[in-house]
């Protein structure tokens, strides 16, 4: 694979978090190559301004306008496409990128990490999100799943879950799929910071956010239908699902505990053994014994799960880093199968740790 040329890569969405998680990844990637970060409110500007941590992998990159965006996509025949735009901005700009390459006869493959193509209806995402799809059209051309539940792509694009849903999605699909439990479902999870955006609003402002964890948007989030909604598409079944999102005092990482009650006994270490064995060939989700800690998984694209029960509800306890696993990363694992890489592909380095 060393022989093989690099596939350049665009990013759009230029100053947010998720961008400069994907721009770390790409510095490290042995097939990806940076080549052009996309800010429609920074174009020319260097992106190490916006991310001094990355200088070193990007000492002379600048962002892009919209229109030198058209262009490299016009005139680039493979391009891996990663969207991190705003929910709402990304389905017309993506849209809009598409239809260049369409007319200049270019074929970029496109994974998008914002909420606008999870859904499989523009009925179903105006529904949640209050507003018009911006590209309804474009729906049949994306599949949204995490990359363990999907082992065939059938159309060209996916859209990534997102990170609350990454942390549900890997509980709640093989809990369905090998019908363990009634579906019905309640949900309780703490995020990080770094999940509200880069832009500070009272939620993420330090002083209100240290040595705090409080509630949001009980059993209204927009997350739960679209959980709902995939876990239906990959299994057949209806769902119900309750859930309870929390702001944590820290900047990355997701903890997420699922609980349901049992359509038959089975002990704690049943469980884990039959999830151990649902994601027996899927490298990035470890299903462990004792419970899992969010300081193993930080920084990396890798989960862990765990289970227990008291033989008549069980509850499964899943961690991952938001901005890896359940963005960034994720989405380069998608790109790599696009391109019929293996999937660790650049993934592959352990938890920072001690953050």
């Amino acid at each position: 694979m060393s022989g093989t040329a690099r596939i350049p890569t665009l990013v759009l969405g230029g100053t947010g978090y998720v961008a400069g998680e994907l721009l770390r990844l790409i510095a490290g990637h042995p097939q990806l190559q940076l080549a052009g970060i996309l800010s429609d409110s920074k174009p020319g500007e260097p992106v190490a301004a916006a991310f001094p941590h990355l200088a070193v992998a990007y000492p002379d990159t600048n962002y892009l306008s919209v229109e030198d965006t058209e262009s490299l996509v016009a005139a680039t025949p493979n391009l891996a496409v990663l969207a991190a735009a705003p929910h709402g901005i990304s389905a017309a700009l993506i849209d809009r990128l598409l239809s260049v390459a369409t007319t200049a006869g270019t074929k970029p493959r496109v994974v998008d990490i914002s909420a606008d193509y999870r859904f499989a209806s523009a009925d179903a995402y105006q529904a949640v999100y209050k507003h018009p799809h911006g590209a309804p059209s474009r729906l049949q051309e994306f599949t949204c799943a995490v990359p363990e539940h999907l082992p065939t792509l059938t159309t060209p694009h996916v859209a990534h879950p997102g990170c609350f849903a990454t942390a549900m999605l890997l509980a709640l699909v093989p809990l369905v799929a090998l019908d363990l439990v009634a579906p019905e479902f309640y949900v309780s999870g703490i995020t990080g910071s770094t999940g509200s955006g880069r832009a500070p609003i009272e939620g993420t402002h330090h002083p209100r956010r240290h040595s705090d964890v409080y509630s949001y948007g009980a059993l209204a989030h927009r997350h739960a239908p679209e959980v709902a909604a995939i876990v239906e598409r990959l299994t057949g079944r209806t769902t119900q699902l309750h859930f309870v999102p929390h702001s944590g005092p820290f900047a990355r990482g997701i903890h997420a505990t699922t609980q349901a009650r049992l359509l038959r006994p089975i002990s704690s270490a049943g469980v884990r053994e039959a999830l151990a064995s649902f994601y027996a060939d899927q490298p990035f989700v470890r299903v462990l014994a004792d419970a899992p800690h969010m300081k193993d998984i930080i920084g990396s694209n890798y989960a862990q799960l765990s289970a227990s029960t008291d033989g008549q509800s069980l509850a499964v306890m899943s961690v991952l880093d938001n901005l890896t696993k359940g963005a960034a990363g994720g989405a380069i694992q998608w790109l790599n199968r696009l391109y019929g890489w293996d999937q660790t592909l650049g993934l592959t380095a352990p938890s920072a740790g001690w953050t």
